[in-house]
């Protein structure tokens, strides 16, 4: 089992905007209290997350209408190498013609983000329907967005709404190969959100049968 999950500690960058992570210490057995216990206060889009459509759909599911086997079963890695700072469709000439239903891209980010990276590889709508063509349900990727920082129009999410692909964001493959495996990404259970921190892993594919 490989961790793909971004480690959250003081300081985690999050969007500039979006509000800080914090990890407020309360209750304390040091101070005299009988348990440890901490308030948490963050941006649903903090490290490892999913979008919700509705996050860049006013029309679209919210996180607990999005079926949670989405997030679950068999994966493709891919290290990609972005073109102008796009991943193009020909990111994808290697590959079969039909692919999993989930693919996770390894830009090249690193394991931790000292500061929020300001440059990064987004995704070409065309790739996006591309993917999608073959087969694509879910793309994840290690960069904080599938768009590029100072976009306004989000085509490569609105690309994802027009051809229903879910999206996975902030990753960690800085360590994975490329290659089939099964993931398991799990979300927390907010009702009603346009997305939220999510615990994903990486199996050996075909565990999960």
């Amino acid at each position: 089992m490989q961790d793909i999950s971004r480690l959250l500690t003081p300081g985690h960058p999050t969007w500039p905007g979006d509000a800080p992570y914090r990890l407020t210490p309360m209750a304390q057995i040091s101070g005299g209290d009988s348990v440890n216990t901490a308030e948490l206060a963050t941006s649903t889009h903090t490290g490892t997350h999913v979008d919700a459509p509705w996050h860049y759909d006013d029309a679209g599911a919210r996180l607990d209408e999005v079926p949670l086997e989405m997030y679950v079963g068999r994966c493709h890695v891919l290290s990609v190498t972005p073109q102008d700072g796009y991943v193009t469709p020909g990111a994808l000439d290697a590959l079969p013609g039909e692919l999993p239903s989930r693919l996770l891209l390894r830009t090249g980010q690193p394991a931790h983000w000292t500061g929020f990276p300001a440059d990064f590889a987004a995704l070409a709508p065309a790739f996006v329907r591309e993917a999608a063509r073959r087969g694509v349900k879910l793309i994840g990727t290690d960069c904080p967005s599938v768009d590029p920082l100072t976009s306004k129009t989000l085509d490569a999410h609105h690309a994802c709404r027009e051809t229903g692909v879910l999206i996975l964001e902030g990753l960690n493959l800085s360590a994975t190969p490329d290659g089939p495996y099964d993931l398991m990404c799990l979300p927390l259970p907010l009702a009603g959100v346009d997305g939220a921190p999510a615990r994903a892993v990486l199996l050996a594919a075909g565990t999960l049968a």
